[in-house]
């Protein structure tokens, strides 16, 4: 039996994002006992405030949210909300470690959600990312409709915008005066290629019938350890890029 369940929780060292101590479980009986939506509002910003800053009543709740989550839409968006928010400083370690039971079953729980296809597929993906404990990609993956990513070429360092979206899916060198410098078309990765988290994602969303055209995917032409870096190859035998003379600025833009 894993620590989360073997172990009593003293909240009277369990402090919300108000420095309450008694508010929390108090309000988890409430939520055991009937979906009540007041009550489900003020656990969700006593325990995550601003999206991702977490507290030790967060840890010290998330055992019961999962046990919730398997009815309850509300317990699992809480309870993955705070695994989000572990990848930040929290200063409680300890109390996130005494969760992996829970934490375990929730990766379960998500992944039988994500295989339903639900409406909040994408949602659902990043939130299993998190359980997974893969907090950089649960944060940076947008929806691929509109997405742009600033990053070094990986062979010659020259910093290259990716656009991924509904406007089109390219690469290039972003200058304040020239536009889009060496703008090519990136192709996809082979899938074979792929290994850790970068596999899994590609093998989750072709399992759920949700992949999306191989120059989208998350995973295009992705490496270990360098997942962003990777994502885009450019076309042709040889790669070059113009680099920017000195004295044009590049910027970030869209």
């Amino acid at each position: 039996m894993g620590r989360s369940n073997a172990q009593v929780v003293n909240w009277t060292q369990m402090h919300d994002c108000y420095g309450d101590v008694d508010r929390v479980p108090v309000l988890l009986e409430r939520v055991e006992l009937e979906d009540n939506a007041e009550a489900w509002e003020e656990l969700a910003y006593r325990l995550v405030l601003e999206y991702d800053l977490v507290f030790p009543a967060s840890f010290a709740a998330l055992p019961r949210l999962v046990r919730l989550a398997s009815k309850s839409a509300r317990a699992r968006g809480l309870a993955a909300a705070i695994l989000r928010g572990a990848a930040g400083h929290r200063g409680c370690d300890d109390l996130l470690a005494d969760c992996d039971d829970a934490i375990a079953e929730f990766r379960k729980l998500v992944d039988r959600h994500l295989q339903s296809r639900p409406a909040d597929y994408l949602a659902t993906f990043l939130d299993t990312l998190a359980a997974k404990e893969e907090y950089h990609w649960s944060a940076v993956l947008g929806d691929f409709t509109d997405d742009f990513y600033h990053l070094a070429c990986p062979r010659c360092a020259v910093e290259v915008t990716i656009a991924i979206g509904d406007h089109g899916r390219c690469s290039a060198i972003r200058d304040w005066h020239l536009g889009d410098v060496e703008r090519r078309d990136p192709r996809p990765a082979s899938p074979e290629a792929l290994s850790g988290t970068c596999r899994w994602m590609h093998e989750t969303a072709v399992r759920d019938g949700t992949r999306p055209s191989p120059t989208e995917s998350p995973t295009s032409s992705a490496r270990p350890n360098a997942p962003l870096r990777q994502r885009v190859q450019h076309r042709g035998r040889v790669h070059i890029h113009q680099p920017p003379r000195p004295s044009v600025g590049m910027v970030n833009r869209k």
